[in-house]
């Protein structure tokens, strides 16, 4: 069974998630460690949990999800796994970072592998992701569906009574309502929704009460 661990991080107040199996392998998600205090908790509780890093993936590339792309590239040794359509995304985060008045913003390694939909990421002994294509918050956003343990992190997707903002160069509104009414419901009402920002949901309680999806 795979664990589910959530850091909140930077100004931006992301939500960075480390998934891992006890004391085994673990991939580690939107890596938005911003400050050095920051990098700390997130390896201290790789140390202390007796994990080992095999894989660095961002669900989009927008700059509170990628502050720590670099450390953990040089820390662990791993190369960066983004959708292809990421990288105008990805390269825009030093300009994107001073127009914030975000200093010290260490440039995002370039990616070494791509992501598509249909895609399974693999880790530990028994756990994976399946790849889901869900634009609209950014042009090439992917999510990643837990199909044994009915989970799914979604990145600014779907937030608990919202969703991803849409007004960034490449968002789109009705991209969005189309990924998550055609992505993201359709896996299930009790299927828990890990964001971007803020706390967890389920698909039911965002299918039956979030006003974007009415």
């Amino acid at each position: 069974m795979a664990v589910v661990a959530e850091f909140c991080f930077n100004p931006f107040q992301e939500n960075t998630y480390v998934v891992y199996e006890e004391k085994g392998e673990c991939i580690i998600i939107d890596p938005g460690c911003y400050t050095q205090a920051e990098r700390q908790t997130l390896t201290d509780f790789i140390l202390n949990a007796n994990l080992t890093p095999v894989r660095l993936i961002n669900t989009h590339c927008h700059l509170d999800h990628v502050f720590g792309n670099q450390f953990v590239m040089e820390k662990y040794g791993l190369g960066l796994e983004i959708h292809e359509g990421e990288i105008p995304v990805l390269e825009s985060v030093p300009r994107v970072a001073e127009m914030y008045g975000i200093p010290n913003v260490s440039p995002s390694p370039a990616p070494t592998s791509f992501l598509n939909e249909g895609d399974t990421i693999k880790f530990g002994e028994n756990s994976e992701f399946e790849v889901l294509f869900t634009p609209g918050h950014s042009p090439a956003s992917i999510s990643f569906y837990n199909r044994k343990e009915s989970y799914v992190i979604a990145g600014d997707v779907l937030f608990q009574g919202s969703i991803g903002r849409t007004d960034l160069p490449g968002g789109d509104f009705n991209t969005l309502i189309d990924s998550i009414k055609s992505k993201i419901l359709p896996l299930g009402d009790e299927v828990r929704v890990y964001s971007g920002h803020g706390p967890s949901t389920t698909v039911g309680v965002e299918r039956t009460t979030n006003s974007f999806l009415q």
